[in-house]
């Protein structure tokens, strides 16, 4: 059975990339009847949020991507970890380091003049005499010091890293007993049967070091895929500007869960040319292997693009409880049918959509100046006393209605439908710009486009 994982460190939001390589991990797992687990690797506790983490698991459940089984808290497991640090103690696979700052502050600089790689130069390695005052000491691991760790890539490949290039016996444990990083996550995938990793390539550095405490304990190397990062469209990492916000700030901005996930699984990832793709499709057609060797661009029209499709295939009532909010509330609005078919086309977010319902519902307290100056040329005084007279004696209720009437002022009175619409336009709203007048008088009705009407008139006469 397959088993991913997800394991962010609360220390800041949930970013669109870790966004991206849960989406991942979730649909892998889900193809193959597996589990997807989510683990909150908060160890950190300096630095560690809670805050962050009730920000990680809002977004969770706003996209729907539920996580199989109760959530893991790393600071939960500390007795777990002590057990394993002393069985690499006692089986002589890792010992005790009592290099003090001030020693390792001089390694480093003496090794920086003579232009060679920083690292610590394994002297406690095979220590057997009297431990110095004062110093708590570190856990390293004993690391191999020469030969080759293959990395097993399904994305990359096989890659293979020299050890003497990169590691050192890098410390499991620090003075003060508390675990680190490379050390927790092999033996929490291990325990949790995570077999197959799906994260981002700025981890590949510290696969190796995984790897070696696998071996060291004895456990089974889970299947590694490592994903190109995002780019922005210069090819540079992604910044907040660009996109690698916060994962909730897309739902305030207006986007459906739906729409980020479909954009996101096409970030380094494709089926032929498909664009669109539903939950269940994703699940179907994904496979790690094939995701791109290289980085992905972000692109914020190709995700308008995505968003504005889902939004125009939302059903009106779901749409109502998606506006609310934005101050938007339709709920007893009887004409809500008209009003979202009409608006629902034209807008990109659910943000956009709401300010279009409410440039027509919410009575205009002024007028566009270059509106008006376009608008209001020749006698349209006259034009729109004519339409307010028609209104009056009539009851119009849909739009094709609205449209007759329309139609009789400009042939009785001889005038180019402009001379009509762009000033009523106007009246209604307040500017240019919107749908069919006639939806927009359908939704406000007789008495408010009456009122509308007049309060133009009185503006500009």
């Amino acid at each position: 059975m397959v088993v991913t994982r997800f394991a962010p460190s609360p220390t800041g939001y949930l970013h669109i990339g870790g966004l991206r390589t849960a989406l991942f991990s979730y649909l892998w797992a889900k193809k193959n009847g597996g589990k997807f687990v989510l683990r909150i690797e908060d160890t950190d506790k300096a630095r560690n949020s809670q805050e962050a983490t009730q920000a990680i698991l809002k977004a969770f459940e706003w996209l729907g991507l539920e996580a199989d089984g109760e959530i893991t808290y790393q600071s939960q497991r500390d007795e777990i970890y002590a057990k394993y640090i002393k069985q690499l103690l006692d089986e002589g696979k890792a010992y005790k380091c009592y290099m003090s700052k001030e020693e390792l502050t001089e390694l480093r600089e003496t090794q920086m003049a003579n232009k060679e790689r920083t690292m610590y130069d394994g002297r406690y390695r095979d220590f057997d005499g009297t431990p110095p005052e004062g110093v708590e000491p570190v856990i390293r691991i004993k690391a191999p010091l020469s030969g080759e760790i293959l990395v097993k890539d399904g994305v990359k490949g096989t890659i293979s890293f020299q050890a003497e290039d990169i590691l050192d016996d890098f410390v499991i444990a620090r003075g003060d007993g508390a675990p680190t990083y490379n050390f927790v996550v092999a033996i929490d995938d291990y325990l949790m049967g995570i077999n197959e990793v799906i994260r981002g390539d700025d981890h590949l550095s510290n696969t190796p070091k995984q790897i070696v405490v696998y071996e060291a304990l004895g456990f089974d190397i889970p299947a590694f895929y490592h994903v190109p990062m995002i780019h922005n469209s210069k090819g540079k990492k992604l910044s907040k500007r660009d996109g690698a916000t916060d994962v909730m700030a897309y739902k305030e901005m207006g986007y459906k869960p739906e729409a980020l996930l479909n954009f996101l699984v096409r970030l380094g990832w494709s089926h032929g040319d498909q664009e669109i793709f539903s939950m269940d499709e994703m699940i179907e057609l994904f496979n790690p292997k094939d995701i791109n060797k290289s980085a992905s661009i972000y692109n914020t029209e190709k995700l308008d693009w995505l968003n504005a499709h889902y939004i125009k295939n939302t059903p009106n009532a779901e749409l109502v409880e998606l506006l609310m909010p934005y101050d938007v509330v339709l709920t007893s609005h009887d004409k809500k049918e008209i009003l979202l078919d009409a608006l629902k086309e034209r807008a990109k977010t659910l943000k956009e959509l709401a300010l279009l319902v409410n440039e027509i519902v919410i009575t205009p307290t002024s007028y566009d100046e270059k509106a008006v100056k376009k608008a209001f040329k020749g006698d349209p005084i006259s034009v729109l006393n004519a339409f307010g007279a028609k209104l009056t004696a009539s009851e119009p209720h849909l739009p094709t209605e609205y449209h007759a009437l329309m139609e009789e002022v400009v042939n009785e009175m001889e005038i180019g439908f402009g001379k009509i619409g762009m000033p009523l336009r106007v009246a209604l709203l307040g500017k240019m710009g919107g749908p069919n007048i006639d939806v927009i008088m359908a939704v406000l009705g007789k008495e408010e486009t009456m009122l509308r009407i007049a309060n133009a008139i009185t503006t500009h006469s």
